[in-house]
Protein backbone atom coordinates (compact mmCIF):
# COMPACT_ATOMS: atom_id res chain seq x y z
CA UNK A 1 0.00 0.00 0.00
CA UNK A 2 2.78 2.39 0.99
CA UNK A 3 4.61 1.55 -2.21
CA UNK A 4 1.59 2.44 -4.34
CA UNK A 5 1.19 5.86 -2.66
CA UNK A 6 4.85 6.61 -3.18
CA UNK A 7 4.61 5.75 -6.86
CA UNK A 8 1.58 8.02 -7.29
CA UNK A 9 3.36 10.92 -5.57
CA UNK A 10 6.44 10.50 -7.72
CA UNK A 11 4.26 10.36 -10.84
CA UNK A 12 2.53 13.63 -9.93
CA UNK A 13 5.87 15.31 -9.31
CA UNK A 14 7.18 14.04 -12.63
CA UNK A 15 4.11 15.29 -14.54
CA UNK A 16 4.36 18.71 -12.86
CA UNK A 17 8.04 18.99 -13.69
CA UNK A 18 7.46 18.02 -17.32
CA UNK A 19 4.59 20.54 -17.54
CA UNK A 20 6.81 23.31 -16.18
CA UNK A 21 9.54 22.47 -18.68
CA UNK A 22 6.99 22.52 -21.50
CA UNK A 23 5.64 25.95 -20.35
CA UNK A 24 9.15 27.45 -20.25
CA UNK A 25 9.87 26.00 -23.67
CA UNK A 26 6.71 27.57 -25.10
CA UNK A 27 7.55 30.95 -23.58
CA UNK A 28 10.98 30.85 -25.15
CA UNK A 29 9.40 30.12 -28.51
CA UNK A 30 7.24 33.33 -28.42
CA UNK A 31 8.43 36.19 -30.59
CA UNK A 32 10.09 39.06 -28.64
CA UNK A 33 8.31 42.48 -28.55
CA UNK A 34 9.30 44.57 -31.56
CA UNK A 35 8.93 48.29 -30.93
CA UNK A 36 8.01 50.50 -33.81
CA UNK A 37 9.34 54.03 -34.20
CA UNK A 38 8.15 57.37 -35.48
CA UNK A 39 10.09 60.48 -36.49
CA UNK A 40 9.29 64.11 -35.65
CA UNK A 41 7.67 66.20 -38.40
CA UNK A 42 7.36 69.88 -39.22
CA UNK A 43 3.90 71.11 -38.26
CA UNK A 44 1.94 74.25 -37.43
CA UNK A 45 0.43 73.93 -33.98
CA UNK A 46 -2.51 75.98 -32.76
CA UNK A 47 -3.57 75.90 -29.13
CA UNK A 48 -7.16 76.98 -28.82
CA UNK A 49 -10.34 76.76 -26.83
CA UNK A 50 -13.84 76.72 -28.26
CA UNK A 51 -16.86 78.83 -27.33
CA UNK A 52 -20.40 78.32 -28.61
CA UNK A 53 -22.77 81.14 -29.41
CA UNK A 54 -24.37 82.99 -32.31
CA UNK A 55 -23.84 85.82 -34.78
CA UNK A 56 -25.76 88.98 -33.91
CA UNK A 57 -25.63 92.63 -35.02
CA UNK A 58 -23.32 94.87 -33.01
CA UNK A 59 -26.17 97.31 -32.44
CA UNK A 60 -29.90 96.77 -32.80
CA UNK A 61 -32.33 99.70 -32.75
CA UNK A 62 -35.90 99.15 -31.63
CA UNK A 63 -38.39 101.51 -33.28
CA UNK A 64 -41.27 102.39 -30.96
CA UNK A 65 -44.26 104.74 -31.40
CA UNK A 66 -44.62 108.12 -29.70
CA UNK A 67 -48.37 107.63 -29.32
CA UNK A 68 -50.69 104.76 -28.52
CA UNK A 69 -53.10 103.50 -31.14
CA UNK A 70 -53.69 100.84 -33.80
CA UNK A 71 -51.37 99.98 -36.70
CA UNK A 72 -53.10 101.39 -39.77
CA UNK A 73 -50.45 100.65 -42.39
CA UNK A 74 -46.97 99.05 -42.59
CA UNK A 75 -44.56 100.10 -45.33
CA UNK A 76 -41.58 97.76 -44.75
CA UNK A 77 -40.89 94.08 -44.21
CA UNK A 78 -37.99 92.07 -42.79
CA UNK A 79 -34.98 92.18 -45.10
CA UNK A 80 -35.61 95.67 -46.49
CA UNK A 81 -32.71 98.11 -46.40
CA UNK A 82 -33.92 101.59 -45.42
CA UNK A 83 -32.45 104.98 -44.58
CA UNK A 84 -32.91 107.21 -41.59
CA UNK A 85 -36.21 109.09 -41.88
CA UNK A 86 -37.93 106.52 -44.11
CA UNK A 87 -41.55 105.81 -43.24
CA UNK A 88 -42.01 102.46 -41.49
CA UNK A 89 -45.66 102.48 -40.39
CA UNK A 90 -48.63 104.68 -39.70
CA UNK A 91 -50.65 104.54 -36.47
CA UNK A 92 -54.34 105.33 -36.23
CA UNK A 93 -55.11 106.94 -32.90
CA UNK A 94 -57.98 105.69 -30.78
CA UNK A 95 -58.70 108.75 -28.60
CA UNK A 96 -59.05 108.42 -24.86
CA UNK A 97 -62.46 109.80 -23.83
CA UNK A 98 -61.17 111.46 -20.67
CA UNK A 99 -58.22 113.07 -22.47
CA UNK A 100 -60.49 114.18 -25.31
CA UNK A 101 -62.99 115.72 -22.92
CA UNK A 102 -60.21 117.49 -21.01
CA UNK A 103 -58.75 118.88 -24.24
CA UNK A 104 -62.16 120.12 -25.35
CA UNK A 105 -62.72 121.85 -22.00
CA UNK A 106 -59.33 123.52 -22.41
CA UNK A 107 -60.47 124.91 -25.78
CA UNK A 108 -63.67 126.30 -24.27
CA UNK A 109 -61.74 127.86 -21.39
CA UNK A 110 -59.20 129.38 -23.78
CA UNK A 111 -62.00 130.85 -25.90
CA UNK A 112 -63.57 132.42 -22.83
CA UNK A 113 -60.27 133.94 -21.77
CA UNK A 114 -59.69 135.21 -25.29
CA UNK A 115 -63.09 136.87 -25.41
CA UNK A 116 -62.47 138.50 -22.03
CA UNK A 117 -59.10 139.76 -23.25
CA UNK A 118 -60.70 141.08 -26.45
CA UNK A 119 -63.32 143.10 -24.52
CA UNK A 120 -60.63 144.47 -22.20
CA UNK A 121 -58.54 145.46 -25.23
CA UNK A 122 -61.45 147.31 -26.84
CA UNK A 123 -62.09 149.18 -23.59
CA UNK A 124 -58.45 150.17 -23.19
CA UNK A 125 -58.26 151.22 -26.86
CA UNK A 126 -61.23 153.61 -26.42
CA UNK A 127 -59.68 155.10 -23.27
CA UNK A 128 -56.33 155.45 -25.04
CA UNK A 129 -57.87 157.33 -27.97
CA UNK A 130 -59.74 159.77 -25.68
CA UNK A 131 -56.67 160.40 -23.56
CA UNK A 132 -54.64 161.00 -26.69
CA UNK A 133 -57.02 163.68 -27.95
CA UNK A 134 -57.07 165.40 -24.57
CA UNK A 135 -53.26 165.25 -24.38
CA UNK A 136 -52.91 166.81 -27.80
CA UNK A 137 -55.23 169.66 -26.70
CA UNK A 138 -53.19 170.13 -23.52
CA UNK A 139 -56.03 169.20 -21.19
CA UNK A 140 -54.21 166.32 -19.42
CA UNK A 141 -50.63 165.84 -18.38
CA UNK A 142 -48.10 163.61 -20.12
CA UNK A 143 -48.09 161.31 -17.09
CA UNK A 144 -51.81 160.56 -17.42
CA UNK A 145 -51.40 159.90 -21.16
CA UNK A 146 -48.48 157.50 -20.47
CA UNK A 147 -50.61 155.51 -18.02
CA UNK A 148 -53.35 155.13 -20.60
CA UNK A 149 -50.88 154.00 -23.24
CA UNK A 150 -49.32 151.44 -20.82
CA UNK A 151 -52.73 149.98 -19.97
CA UNK A 152 -53.55 149.70 -23.70
CA UNK A 153 -50.23 147.91 -24.44
CA UNK A 154 -50.76 145.45 -21.60
CA UNK A 155 -54.27 144.66 -22.84
CA UNK A 156 -52.87 144.07 -26.34
CA UNK A 157 -50.25 141.66 -24.96
CA UNK A 158 -52.82 139.73 -22.95
CA UNK A 159 -55.04 139.40 -26.01
CA UNK A 160 -52.15 138.04 -28.09
CA UNK A 161 -51.22 135.59 -25.32
CA UNK A 162 -54.75 134.25 -25.11
CA UNK A 163 -54.79 133.75 -28.90
CA UNK A 164 -51.67 131.58 -28.60
CA UNK A 165 -53.24 129.64 -25.71
CA UNK A 166 -56.35 128.96 -27.79
CA UNK A 167 -54.22 127.78 -30.72
CA UNK A 168 -52.28 125.47 -28.41
CA UNK A 169 -55.45 124.06 -26.88
CA UNK A 170 -56.84 123.41 -30.36
CA UNK A 171 -53.62 121.68 -31.42
CA UNK A 172 -53.65 119.53 -28.27
CA UNK A 173 -57.24 118.55 -29.01
CA UNK A 174 -56.30 117.54 -32.56
CA UNK A 175 -53.35 115.46 -31.33
CA UNK A 176 -55.48 113.67 -28.73
CA UNK A 177 -58.16 112.99 -31.32
CA UNK A 178 -56.11 112.11 -34.42
CA UNK A 179 -52.48 111.92 -33.31
CA UNK A 180 -51.51 114.83 -35.52
CA UNK A 181 -52.26 118.48 -36.13
CA UNK A 182 -51.89 121.05 -38.86
CA UNK A 183 -48.41 122.50 -38.93
CA UNK A 184 -46.61 119.47 -37.47
CA UNK A 185 -45.64 118.15 -40.92
CA UNK A 186 -43.17 115.25 -40.86
CA UNK A 187 -43.14 115.21 -37.07
CA UNK A 188 -46.67 113.89 -36.88
CA UNK A 189 -46.92 111.26 -34.12
CA UNK A 190 -48.93 108.92 -36.31
CA UNK A 191 -46.03 108.45 -38.75
CA UNK A 192 -43.38 106.04 -37.44
CA UNK A 193 -40.05 106.69 -39.17
CA UNK A 194 -36.62 105.07 -39.05
CA UNK A 195 -34.18 106.73 -36.68
CA UNK A 196 -31.10 105.05 -38.23
CA UNK A 197 -30.11 103.52 -41.56
CA UNK A 198 -29.84 99.74 -41.86
CA UNK A 199 -31.66 96.51 -42.56
CA UNK A 200 -35.06 95.67 -41.13
CA UNK A 201 -34.49 92.50 -39.08
CA UNK A 202 -37.99 92.05 -37.76
CA UNK A 203 -41.45 93.58 -37.91
CA UNK A 204 -43.24 91.98 -34.95
CA UNK A 205 -46.58 93.79 -35.46
CA UNK A 206 -49.31 93.53 -38.07
CA UNK A 207 -51.97 95.87 -39.36
CA UNK A 208 -54.68 96.10 -36.73
CA UNK A 209 -52.40 95.41 -33.76
CA UNK A 210 -52.67 97.82 -30.84
CA UNK A 211 -49.44 99.55 -29.86
CA UNK A 212 -48.42 101.46 -26.75
CA UNK A 213 -46.22 104.53 -26.70
CA UNK A 214 -42.88 104.50 -24.90
CA UNK A 215 -42.96 106.43 -21.63
CA UNK A 216 -41.53 106.43 -18.10
CA UNK A 217 -43.76 103.53 -17.05
CA UNK A 218 -43.72 101.34 -20.17
CA UNK A 219 -41.06 100.34 -22.71
CA UNK A 220 -43.63 100.63 -25.46
CA UNK A 221 -44.42 98.29 -28.34
CA UNK A 222 -41.63 97.53 -30.80
CA UNK A 223 -42.79 98.16 -34.35
CA UNK A 224 -39.54 97.24 -36.12
CA UNK A 225 -35.96 96.21 -35.34
CA UNK A 226 -33.17 97.80 -37.39
CA UNK A 227 -29.46 96.99 -37.53
CA UNK A 228 -26.37 97.58 -39.62
CA UNK A 229 -25.62 94.06 -40.92
CA UNK A 230 -22.14 95.15 -42.00
CA UNK A 231 -21.20 95.31 -38.31
CA UNK A 232 -21.76 91.83 -36.88
CA UNK A 233 -20.30 90.27 -33.74
CA UNK A 234 -19.96 86.80 -32.26
CA UNK A 235 -21.71 86.51 -28.92
CA UNK A 236 -21.08 83.37 -26.90
CA UNK A 237 -20.07 81.89 -23.56
CA UNK A 238 -17.04 80.12 -22.15
CA UNK A 239 -16.75 77.91 -19.11
CA UNK A 240 -15.07 79.15 -15.94
CA UNK A 241 -12.30 76.59 -16.46
CA UNK A 242 -11.34 78.32 -19.73
CA UNK A 243 -11.95 81.99 -18.96
CA UNK A 244 -8.62 82.32 -17.13
CA UNK A 245 -6.76 81.38 -20.32
CA UNK A 246 -8.17 84.13 -22.51
CA UNK A 247 -7.59 87.87 -22.73
CA UNK A 248 -9.00 90.63 -24.88
CA UNK A 249 -7.69 91.17 -28.43
CA UNK A 250 -7.04 87.47 -29.03
CA UNK A 251 -7.85 86.33 -32.59
CA UNK A 252 -10.96 84.23 -33.19
CA UNK A 253 -11.87 81.82 -35.97
CA UNK A 254 -15.63 81.73 -36.41
CA UNK A 255 -17.40 78.79 -38.04
CA UNK A 256 -21.09 79.08 -38.81
CA UNK A 257 -23.06 75.87 -38.99
CA UNK A 258 -25.28 77.09 -41.82
CA UNK A 259 -22.30 78.17 -43.97
CA UNK A 260 -20.12 75.21 -44.86
CA UNK A 261 -16.39 75.36 -45.54
CA UNK A 262 -16.13 78.98 -44.38
CA UNK A 263 -14.19 80.55 -41.54
CA UNK A 264 -14.55 84.16 -40.49
CA UNK A 265 -11.90 86.15 -38.65
CA UNK A 266 -12.77 88.13 -35.54
CA UNK A 267 -11.13 89.82 -32.56
CA UNK A 268 -12.11 89.11 -28.96
CA UNK A 269 -13.02 92.51 -27.52
CA UNK A 270 -15.20 91.73 -24.49
CA UNK A 271 -15.07 89.26 -21.59
CA UNK A 272 -17.79 89.55 -18.96
CA UNK A 273 -16.44 90.43 -15.50
CA UNK A 274 -19.19 88.35 -13.88
CA UNK A 275 -20.25 84.80 -14.63
CA UNK A 276 -23.76 83.36 -14.78
CA UNK A 277 -24.71 79.91 -13.53
CA UNK A 278 -26.16 77.63 -16.20
CA UNK A 279 -26.90 73.96 -15.58
CA UNK A 280 -24.61 73.89 -12.56
CA UNK A 281 -21.63 75.52 -14.33
CA UNK A 282 -20.48 79.14 -14.34
CA UNK A 283 -20.46 80.66 -17.82
CA UNK A 284 -18.85 83.95 -18.87
CA UNK A 285 -20.16 85.94 -21.83
CA UNK A 286 -17.70 86.95 -24.55
CA UNK A 287 -18.03 89.08 -27.68
CA UNK A 288 -15.88 89.34 -30.77
CA UNK A 289 -16.18 91.77 -33.70
CA UNK A 290 -16.16 90.10 -37.11
CA UNK A 291 -13.88 91.36 -39.84
CA UNK A 292 -15.88 92.19 -42.97
CA UNK A 293 -13.16 91.27 -45.45
CA UNK A 294 -15.46 88.50 -46.62
CA UNK A 295 -18.56 89.52 -48.57
CA UNK A 296 -20.56 86.47 -47.47
CA UNK A 297 -23.92 87.54 -46.05
CA UNK A 298 -24.35 86.25 -42.49
CA UNK A 299 -27.89 86.26 -41.19
CA UNK A 300 -28.43 87.53 -37.66
CA UNK A 301 -29.01 84.82 -35.08
CA UNK A 302 -27.13 81.99 -36.81
CA UNK A 303 -25.47 79.50 -34.45
CA UNK A 304 -21.68 79.62 -34.52
CA UNK A 305 -18.57 78.31 -32.81
CA UNK A 306 -15.56 80.46 -32.04
CA UNK A 307 -12.07 78.98 -31.79
CA UNK A 308 -10.12 81.30 -29.51
CA UNK A 309 -6.48 81.15 -30.54
CA UNK A 310 -4.47 81.00 -27.30
CA UNK A 311 -1.09 80.35 -28.94
CA UNK A 312 0.30 79.48 -32.36
CA UNK A 313 3.59 78.02 -33.62
CA UNK A 314 4.10 77.78 -37.38
CA UNK A 315 6.45 75.32 -39.09
CA UNK A 316 8.02 73.88 -35.94
CA UNK A 317 9.41 70.45 -35.10
CA UNK A 318 6.55 68.45 -33.61
CA UNK A 319 5.87 64.99 -32.23
CA UNK A 320 2.78 63.09 -31.20
CA UNK A 321 2.21 63.85 -27.54
CA UNK A 322 1.55 60.17 -26.81
CA UNK A 323 5.22 59.36 -27.55
CA UNK A 324 6.48 61.59 -24.77
CA UNK A 325 7.20 59.97 -21.40
CA UNK A 326 7.68 61.65 -18.04
CA UNK A 327 10.22 60.79 -15.38
CA UNK A 328 8.34 59.50 -12.32
CA UNK A 329 10.64 61.42 -9.97
CA UNK A 330 11.51 64.70 -11.73
CA UNK A 331 8.35 64.83 -13.89
CA UNK A 332 10.53 66.03 -16.76
CA UNK A 333 9.67 64.88 -20.30
CA UNK A 334 11.84 62.51 -22.29
CA UNK A 335 11.67 60.16 -25.26
CA UNK A 336 13.55 57.04 -26.25
CA UNK A 337 15.35 57.19 -29.59
CA UNK A 338 16.67 54.24 -31.57
CA UNK A 339 20.47 53.87 -31.55
CA UNK A 340 20.59 50.34 -32.97
CA UNK A 341 18.37 47.45 -33.96
CA UNK A 342 15.70 47.51 -31.25
CA UNK A 343 18.13 49.37 -29.02
CA UNK A 344 16.97 52.65 -27.49
CA UNK A 345 18.38 55.31 -25.24
CA UNK A 346 16.70 58.03 -23.24
CA UNK A 347 16.81 61.60 -24.51
CA UNK A 348 15.48 64.54 -22.48
CA UNK A 349 13.41 67.04 -24.48
CA UNK A 350 12.09 70.58 -24.03
CA UNK A 351 8.43 70.94 -25.02
CA UNK A 352 6.57 73.96 -26.41
CA UNK A 353 2.86 74.44 -27.07
CA UNK A 354 0.50 71.53 -27.57
CA UNK A 355 -2.93 71.16 -29.10
CA UNK A 356 -3.59 67.93 -27.21
CA UNK A 357 -2.49 65.70 -30.09
CA UNK A 358 0.91 66.96 -31.17
CA UNK A 359 3.43 68.94 -29.17
CA UNK A 360 6.22 71.31 -30.18
CA UNK A 361 9.77 70.04 -29.60
CA UNK A 362 11.97 73.00 -28.78
CA UNK A 363 15.12 71.07 -27.94
CA UNK A 364 16.40 67.50 -27.65
CA UNK A 365 15.38 65.99 -31.00
CA UNK A 366 16.32 66.25 -34.66
CA UNK A 367 14.00 65.66 -37.56
CA UNK A 368 15.62 62.34 -38.53
CA UNK A 369 15.53 60.77 -35.06
CA UNK A 370 13.44 57.64 -34.63
CA UNK A 371 11.35 57.80 -31.49
CA UNK A 372 10.19 54.62 -29.78
CA UNK A 373 6.45 54.02 -29.67
CA UNK A 374 6.51 52.84 -26.09
CA UNK A 375 2.77 52.66 -25.52
CA UNK A 376 1.81 50.84 -28.72
CA UNK A 377 -1.32 48.76 -28.62
CA UNK A 378 -1.11 45.13 -29.63
CA UNK A 379 -3.63 44.07 -32.26
CA UNK A 380 -6.52 42.09 -30.85
CA UNK A 381 -6.38 38.36 -31.50
CA UNK A 382 -9.10 36.79 -33.50
CA UNK A 383 -11.73 34.88 -31.55
CA UNK A 384 -10.67 31.26 -31.06
CA UNK A 385 -7.00 31.80 -31.97
CA UNK A 386 -4.59 30.19 -29.53
CA UNK A 387 -7.39 28.16 -28.05
CA UNK A 388 -6.39 25.02 -29.80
Amino acid sequence: MKKTVTIIILAVIAVTFIGALYYLFQKNQEDPVVYETESPTTESIVKKTVATGSIVPKEEVLIKPNISGIIDEIFVEAGDVIKSGDLIARVKVVPNINSLSSAKNSINSARTELETARLALESERSIYRRQKELFEKGVISANEFDNAQLAFDQAQQRFNREKVNLSGAQQTYDIVKTGSSRGLGATANTEIRATVSGMVLDVPVKVGNQVIEANNFNDGTTIATLADVDKMIFEGKVDESEVGKIVENLPLEITVGAIENKKFDAILDYIAPKGVEENGAIQFEIKGTLSKKDTTFIRAGLSANASIILARADSVLALKEGLVQYDPKTKKPFVEIEVGDQQFERKDVVLGISDGIIVEIKNGLNKGDKVKIWNQIKPAQEFGSGGR
